[in-house]
């Protein structure tokens, strides 16, 4: 029985130092900077509007202040909550902002094609919006860009890129 509980305090021991390394690895990442509840200032960052179409909601506008890895990392650095699907995880945006509800759509798979968010990406204010041919987790958006996301079928986002 003393090997057993021997293999059992070295395992935990372990555990406890993983988890050390792991909250001073958390520890020491730099904060990251506070999102704007408004559009970027010039190249400030890459400004993201998220328009909640036929959900309700309206169309909601935050800044991602630096340069963002990814447009995922975009939409998270400016404010807004963000859920995947369970079999696909966040390389699939099911929700921003807890839209749409649960009730609606579970978040198993990929949503319909008549009600999902859609991705955009516009070169600055007033630009156009383009339709993403690459997935959010893969895109790199440049500051001074604007992001878009609607939900609904595929449209652009309803207000010109700020």
């Amino acid at each position: 029985m003393s090997s057993a509980l021997s293999t059992t305090r070295r395992r935990l021991a372990g555990l406890i130092a993983a988890a050390v390394v792991a909250v001073g690895l958390v520890a020491a990442d730099p904060a990251p900077q506070a999102a704007q509840a408004a559009p970027c200032t010039g190249t400030t960052g890459v400004t993201v509007v998220v328009d909640y179409g036929p959900l309700g909601g309206g169309v909601q506008v935050g800044c991602h202040v630096g340069d963002p890895a990814t447009g995922l990392a975009a939409l998270q650095g400016a404010g807004f909550t963000v859920t995947g699907t369970a079999r696909w995880g966040l390389a699939f945006v099911c929700r921003i902002n807890g839209q749409p509800t649960s009730a609606t759509e579970p978040c198993v798979n990929t949503p319909p094609a008549t009600a999902y968010w859609s991705y955009w990406h516009a070169a600055g204010s007033g630009s156009p919006w383009t339709y993403s041919t690459s997935g959010a987790s893969s895109y790199n958006p440049a500051p001074g860009t604007v992001e878009g996301w609607r939900f609904g079928t595929g449209t652009a986002p309803s207000i010109t890129a700020p």
